[in-house]
């Protein structure tokens, strides 16, 4: 057995027990979260996004429930840029299929605010949150207000002149959702759990990694708001070519990375490989490694799985053309690998080690 075997045990923050439901409460937040992320991608996938043009926080609870509220909320959509250039073939049974996405997306963002006030409230009042919380609570609740916002600043990107909504605006409210994700993740886990004594090198691949994993994320929305996993859909060389030849055809060329979808996907893919390679060689370190906690260890292996499926639900997704279930599995992939690389990141974040500190 390992020295680093012999010598850990877990140890559990001075107030788990009280903390306890605090973190039950956030985990279950983030679940709303990452299943949010999921009926976005699905919301994406169906282009069903655009189908509601108004915007009513308040009052938008319930769905058209008449024949003639349903007329309504239609011919507003009619006279939407989509309806107009894409869509003028629809009936209103069809407009109410791709309303149904839209609506939930919508409805459980609500859910969302409320599954985090009311317990908010409860937990405030009952005395059961420390003081020393309300600042990463304030956070959350202040980024939850914003990506309502942000959502319908990207939708409005639609509704204007061009029945798509902005890639930019679109990455940024994917990113903030992330955000928010691994947010009550990390926080969650500080309230019930105390790092293992790591190596500093550790740590710092483990911020390399999530950085990776986030950027890829981000490429990755580039790619669905510009359909551009509708191209190229060969792997690993894209139509024969290692680079597609029309890289570089936008100017200046900086805009490639965000306008050309040829040059948006070749990004995402190498972008993802190298990710992928980054978690590969921490796994490698790890297993041969005989001073790493096995917390620590289960973290990378579950890092190391995890991004094993992402990557080949992004190849099976391209090579299918982005098919609904494949596009919303790795949009929940994405989702769950940033997850992974959290609690990698938090189970090495602990002091350093004995060795670690000698050198």
């Amino acid at each position: 057995m390992s020295a680093a075997s012999q010598s850990y045990s877990p140890i559990l923050p001075e107030n788990a027990a009280t903390d306890r439901p605090v973190a039950i409460w956030l985990a279950g937040v983030a679940v709303m979260v990452f299943l949010m992320i999921v009926i976005g991608g699905i919301t994406r996938l169906t282009e069903s996004g655009l189908s509601m043009v108004e915007w009513r926080p308040l009052i938008g609870w319930l769905p058209p429930m008449s024949e003639p509220e349903w007329y309504r909320v239609f011919s507003l959509y009619q006279d939407s840029p989509e309806f107009q250039k894409v869509n003028t073939w629809m009936t209103i049974d069809d407009f109410k299929n791709i309303f149904f996405w839209e609506y939930l997306h919508r409805v459980w963002g609500r859910l969302i605010g409320i599954a985090f006030a009311l317990p908010f409230l409860v937990l405030a009042l009952t005395g059961r949150i420390r003081r020393a919380l309300y600042p990463r609570l304030g956070l959350l609740f202040l980024l939850g207000a914003i990506q309502g916002g942000i959502g319908w600043w990207m939708v409005k990107s639609g509704l204007v002149d061009n029945p798509a909504v902005s890639q930019y605006r679109l990455a940024i409210h994917l990113s903030v959702a992330l955000l928010i994700l691994v947010t009550l993740i990390r926080t969650a886990l500080g309230l019930v759990r105390t790092p293992a004594e790591t190596s500093r090198t550790y740590r710092r691949h483990a911020i390399a990694v999530l950085h990776l994993i986030a950027i890829t994320a981000v490429a990755g929305a580039f790619v669905a708001g510009l359909d551009a996993g509708l191209i190229y859909n060969t792997f690993p060389l894209m139509n024969g070519h290692v680079v597609p030849p029309d890289y570089g055809f936008a100017q200046p060329f900086w805009i490639n990375f965000f306008e050309n979808p040829a040059a948006v996907q070749f990004n995402h893919r190498i972008i993802a490989m190298l990710t992928f390679a980054s978690i590969v060689w921490l796994l490698i370190r790890a297993i041969r490694s005989t001073e790493i906690a096995p917390r620590t260890r289960l973290a990378i292996h579950s890092l190391a799985g995890m991004s094993a499926i992402q990557v080949a639900l992004g190849i099976s997704t391209l090579l299918a053309q982005v098919p609904v279930a494949l596009g919303a599995a790795h949009q929940g992939g994405a989702a769950l690998t940033l997850s992974a690389a959290i609690w990698v990141l938090f189970e090495t974040s602990g002091p350093r080690a004995p060795s670690d500190r000698s050198g």
